[in-house]
């Protein structure tokens, strides 16, 4: 474990170790918290949730982001990428403001990207076209993934099959597959991210997590979204994350501090550009 994200602290004779969670995946922004984005951040970090990482879903969002990122030095890092959700006519102009801030330094990778025909297949074609090409910038850049997938696994699975063998790793954000799409996805250099889903009553990713063990997951919110039970329904954010973990605690018979190392470790594993000192 890095000295990042564990730390001692002697009192008297005794030792005390010290971590943070990282939430994966929240989108602090003031659209979502226009009154107390500052206070929500700040009880993240009070609640030893420190990073989080938000993720870019279109353009005209990343001015919001960045701003946060600006606002929040060391405590929130940027993903760029477009949202299968968010495509429109004008995807190619779209996908050329997005990488023109790929060089930036302050972005650490490449998200939310994927496939979703939950609600419409409209622009089916479209979606794996961008997808593809948002898998390029990150092989070319060898910079992780936050893969949003929906009602799209089978459709998704083939074409990062095309990127096999070429180093990527990432998040499979709000993982919401079967026990053979997550096996695929860990295969594939992916952890499962767990969010508030994993406290709702009867719910397959309970299963899923005790079936592939700390090893394979990071948490995440998902904020303003999912919020997890017994705030289920309300505005989430990543002060949350400790309730995800103890349920996690729960169901692989671990200690909410052995999650906590677990996940930590796995995420700056793979947002390797978050500083470790």
């Amino acid at each position: 474990m890095t000295s990042w994200c564990i730390w001692t602290e002697t009192i008297g004779k005794n030792t005390i170790f010290k971590m943070n969670f990282i939430d994966t995946h929240a989108h602090l922004c003031k659209e979502y918290y226009p009154d107390c984005l500052d206070q929500v951040v700040q009880r993240a970090i009070d609640a030893a949730v420190d990073p989080i990482i938000l993720p870019g879903v279109n353009a005209a969002g990343l001015d919001e982001i960045f701003e946060s990122v600006d606002r929040f030095p060391g405590h929130i890092f940027p993903l760029v990428g477009l949202h299968p959700e968010e495509i429109r006519p004008d995807y190619r102009e779209e996908l050329a403001k997005i990488a023109a801030y790929l060089d930036d330094p302050r972005v650490i990778g490449v998200g939310e990207i994927g496939l979703d025909y939950y609600f419409s297949r409209e622009y089916e074609k479209e979606q794996i076209e961008i997808f593809e090409t948002q898998l390029n910038w990150a092989k070319e850049r060898q910079m992780p993934l936050s893969l949003h997938i929906r009602n799209a696994y089978e459709e998704a699975i083939p074409v990062l099959k095309k990127f096999d063998h070429c180093g990527l790793k990432g998040v499979l954000h709000c993982f919401s597959g079967g026990i053979q799409e997550a096996q695929w996805g860990i295969r594939f250099g992916f952890a499962l991210g767990v969010g508030g889903v994993v406290t709702f009553k009867n719910n397959k990713l309970q299963d899923i997590v005790k079936e592939v063990g700390l090893r394979h997951i990071v948490l995440e919110t998902d904020s303003p979204y999912l919020a997890p039970v017994p705030f289920r329904g309300k505005t989430n954010e990543s002060s949350y994350i400790p309730i995800i973990a103890q349920k996690v605690a729960e169901i692989t018979g671990e200690t909410i501090e052995t999650v906590m190392a677990a996940t930590t470790e796995n995420a700056l594993e793979i947002f390797d550009k978050i500083p470790k000192n």
